[in-house]
């Protein structure tokens, strides 16, 4: 994989607490050797409709987005873990090409069994989960549910206990920047030596890279 294939399905922007508008951290993104940039904005049930629809204006252009793929997902965020499944569902069906549930991170008090909820609602992403447990990292693979290695810090301190845990359970990885910031954004080298931190290989973020390829293009034929 070389510099100009970054995929990073995780940034946000000024649409929930990102410095940036969704075109010009696309045009940062870009700079930094993205190919592929997915924005997921902080939802929960008050703000959900809007944010999917102003980021599925950005897609409706993207003839104007040569160089790089701009990805409308959304980031179901410290909702109440009832309502998960619901908040799931109601972001597929509004158009949102994926979904990311903020997971039990250790830098920030998630209500205890958001993971398991997430899962079980089948979001595609369950971001920084922390000390995920052995049984979900389990229902994750069974569930083709991608769990996140992380670069933002603070989320990043459970990365190693992630990778083992996921790696022993089946589950399949992802790496994602959670920029929020344009210093956020990791070109590739940075990226892999993150990954590496946290304990795997350059084939683990070769494989993870390609986990984000799939699953775009798996939202891709859903919508066609």
């Amino acid at each position: 994989m070389t510099g100009d294939a970054m995929i990073d399905l995780h940034t946000h922007s000024i649409l929930s607490d990102g410095d940036l508008l969704p075109s010009e951290l696309a045009r940062r993104a870009q700079v930094k050797g993205y190919r592929t940039i997915g924005i997921c904005d902080h939802a929960d049930s008050s703000n959900l409709p809007e944010i999917i629809k102003a980021l599925l204006r950005i897609r409706d252009r993207m003839e104007y987005y040569p160089n790089i793929t701009i990805v409308p997902g959304i980031e179901i965020t410290h909702a109440p873990k009832g309502l998960i499944a619901d908040l799931v569902a109601e972001a597929r069906k509004l158009g949102a090409m994926y979904v990311v549930v903020h997971g039990e991170t250790l830098a920030e008090p998630v209500e205890e069994g958001t993971n398991h909820e997430a899962i079980l609602a089948g979001a595609d992403i369950l971001a920084h989960p922390g000390l995920i447990t052995e049984e979900d990292a389990r229902l994750a693979a069974e569930k083709s549910v991608l769990l996140e290695i992380s670069a933002r810090k603070g989320h990043c301190l459970a990365n190693g206990h992630v990778a083992r845990v996921g790696l022993k359970m089946g589950a399949s990885l992802i790496y994602n920047s959670d920029s929020h910031s344009p210093s956020d954004l990791t070109p590739e080298e940075e990226a892999r030596k993150i990954v590496k931190g946290a304990g795997l290989s350059a084939e683990d973020f070769s494989l993870m890279q390609q986990q984000a390829v799939d699953l775009v293009n798996r939202a891709v034929q859903g919508r066609g």
